[in-house]
């Protein structure tokens, strides 16, 4: 564990030794902090008209929800970029070699490495928590429904770290890493779409769409399928990274 914390440590610190981390910091709360203004304002528009409705939706459901939604989508596009030089840049580098004779284990190379990005993904994630508490300042919350939306999107983050990891381990490029990466979550992502455009209905295109899991658990409701998905995800694309690596170690 003490290996695991030391790789993690290091790959969390060499992300913010770059600008890239402290510009996609920057770039992420500005537009973020834009979308849950614009959502404020929405709900202001629209509280006259909700007063006079029973079981009108408040704030967690107009302003919260929605900011987790549009957060979901923009780290789509961002966690490709953290994880596309974990290992491949590694190899290019020829610094992989070293790493791999050093007397550490394949597993804590990855989940170390896996562990690092997801430090920086984490302190996203609180950020935006923190944005929707501070509308306790002049309102109430659904904190329930607040705390579901914080897993689902803390457990996708999981996910899309897992599968950009394994990109990196099998590309040769980062570039290739990155878009490769985004491929497959933005397949994942528009998987279940296609069942509304025809009378079939898919299960298997249901199961796989990660898109329907994180908007389950986001609603409130949390399944142990869902979690189990997320979970089982996560899980095959670690393996299937430290596999690549063995594959790597044989070779040297």
């Amino acid at each position: 564990m003490k290996t695991i914390l030391t790789i993690a440590s290091r790959e969390f610190n060499s992300l913010f030794l770059s600008p890239m981390a402290w510009t996609i910091l920057a770039i992420l709360q500005f537009i973020m902090a834009f979308l849950f203004l614009s959502q404020v304002e929405t709900f202001t528009m629209l509280q006259p008209k909700l007063t006079a409705i029973e079981g009108a939706p408040g704030l967690t459901d107009i302003i919260v929800t929605p900011l987790f939604g549009n957060a979901a989508i923009i780290l789509l596009l961002v966690t490709p970029l953290l994880t596309m030089r974990v290992i491949c840049e590694e190899r290019r580098n020829k610094t992989l070699a070293l790493l791999l004779s050093a007397p550490v284990s394949n597993t804590d190379i990855i989940i170390g490495k896996y562990f690092g990005v997801l430090g920086l993904l984490l302190i996203i994630v609180l950020l935006i928590t923190l944005m929707s508490l501070s509308l306790l300042a002049g309102g109430s919350l659904d904190l329930g429904k607040l705390a579901a939306n914080t897993l689902a999107l803390l457990l996708l983050l999981m996910a899309f770290t897992a599968i950009g990891l394994f990109m990196s381990c099998i590309a040769g490029h980062p570039t290739i890493a990155a878009f490769s990466t985004f491929g497959c979550l933005l397949l994942l992502w528009i998987l279940d779409w296609t069942t509304g455009m025809n009378a079939q209905h898919s299960e298997l295109f249901d199961y796989l769409s990660i898109l329907k899991h994180f908007q389950a658990i986001q609603s409130g409701l949390i399944n142990s399928a869902d979690v189990c998905y997320f979970v089982l995800f996560i899980t095959t694309f670690i393996v299937l990274s430290i596999r690549r690596l063995d594959n790597d170690r044989l070779q040297k």
